[in-house]
């Protein structure tokens, strides 16, 4: 007997894996009826985020499901980080062809397995009949006014950058079986795999950033443009020097022409990308002895816009800064 929505809601998102991968002291009330109700502390703010994932966009035609989940939710949470959050709930709009058992095992398989790695419960959502579509909502906190935006960065502040760039990049060329360089490791192979299915959200460093960092985002469109939403809702310049952007061992297989292209405009990194005020500076390395691997990449200035350096001095950004949705529409 095929299953209709709610049986598939019950056998494969209902599940102790799913609404009790972390603390529920913050769901009053969960899956089961019209909406959930979150409770969050006492001075915290909700802080809210929506994703979409749309098959031959986010991720390549062909996959595996349970890496699929896992990256689904791993992206989302990435914005809690990216304003400094601590995860308190998600939900999930599904929209499949058809009910394929095997995939949704394997795919509630994997979202359970990033929903335990990032401490956030399943509270809702919905299923509907349709081409493949993953809509993931995050409910996070943060204390009242203590949120990381990009509208903070000032002349002179550090523009720092969380962990290495590219690899999301260099990851999806490896998961679609594109050519890849001689000297390219079976271990560098997993590890850049692993970089594009499973990103690790810096949930961490975004909570060390709150009250220190000027401005923050996370890096998922590619350097460059991301580092462009900061500098133009804080209205200064940023400086990049390209000599200094941290590259990975796996990526450093590639030749540097290609290594600095996806550096500066792969995206899918979802690491952080903020702005600290020279004076906290001594900070840095408190949070490299704690794991940290953050690296200072430029700085901050009076005007606008993103300026690269590449070895000829500061100059202002041509061409395509990296993945922008509706591109070919303008043009």
């Amino acid at each position: 007997m095929a299953l209709d929505e709610f049986a598939l809601i019950g056998r494969y998102f209902r599940t102790a894996q799913l609404e009790r991968a972390a603390d529920s002291a913050a769901v009053a009330l969960g899956i089961g009826d019209d909406a959930a109700v979150l409770q969050p502390g006492a001075g915290q703010q909700l802080v809210i985020s929506t994703d979409s994932l749309l098959a031959g966009v986010h991720f390549p035609e062909q996959y595996p499901p349970a890496e699929l989940g896992y990256r689904a939710l791993a992206v989302a949470v990435s914005d809690l980080a990216a304003m400094a959050a601590t995860p308190l709930a998600f939900t999930l709009a599904l929209s499949l062809p058809q009910v394929d058992e095997p995939w949704l095992q394997a795919f509630s398989r994997g979202l359970a397995v990033a929903a335990r790695d990032f401490s956030i419960n399943l509270i809702g959502g919905d299923t509907t009949r349709g081409p493949l579509n993953l809509g993931v909502t995050v409910l996070g906190q943060v204390a009242r006014g203590q949120a990381m935006r990009r509208d903070g960065a000032r002349g002179s502040d550090l523009l720092c950058v969380g962990g290495p760039l590219g690899d999301g990049a260099a990851g999806l060329a490896v998961v679609q079986g594109s050519d890849l360089p001689p000297g390219l490791s079976l271990a560098g192979q997993d590890y850049l795999q692993q970089r594009f299915w499973r990103p690790q959200p810096q949930l961490a460093l975004g909570q060390l950033l709150r009250g220190v960092a000027t401005a923050g985002l996370d890096v998922s469109d590619g350097l460059l443009a991301d580092a462009e939403h900061i500098a133009q809702a804080s209205g200064v310049a940023l400086h990049i020097d390209a000599a200094r952007l941290p590259c990975s061992e796996a990526l450093g297989s590639w030749p540097e022409l290609q290594q600095l292209e996806w550096m500066l405009r792969g995206g899918d990194d979802y690491v952080l990308l903020f702005t600290l005020p020279a004076a906290a500076k001594p900070h840095i390395s408190q949070w490299r002895a704690a794991g940290h691997a953050i690296t200072i990449i430029g700085s901050v200035h009076a005007g606008s816009g993103v300026l690269l350096d590449v070895g000829k001095g500061y100059a202002p950004l041509t061409g395509e800064r990296g993945y922008q949705h509706f591109r070919s529409l303008d043009d």
